[in-house]
């Protein structure tokens, strides 16, 4: 598959999937673990650097490179 989640949608994407981890340690059970389901998709499509949902718009968020 074709890369198309950039770096800072990559930074964005983990922060987001470590804050999910540390809430899933303050609410209850079933909360937790929709969390934990959440942050482990966005690890992967961030370490990946794939989104399948990206696939599915047509878009990306790679910076293209500026050609002088």
């Amino acid at each position: 598959m074709k890369k198309n989640v950039g770096k800072t949608d990559m930074i964005v994407r983990l922060v987001l999937a470590a804050l999910a981890l540390i809430l899933f340690f303050i609410v209850n059970k079933w909360l937790g673990i929709v969390l934990i389901i959440l942050a482990i998709i966005l690890v992967v499509t961030a370490l990946t650097r794939t989104c399948p949902l990206y696939y599915l718009f047509r878009t990306d968020t790679i910076e293209k490179e500026k050609k002088e």
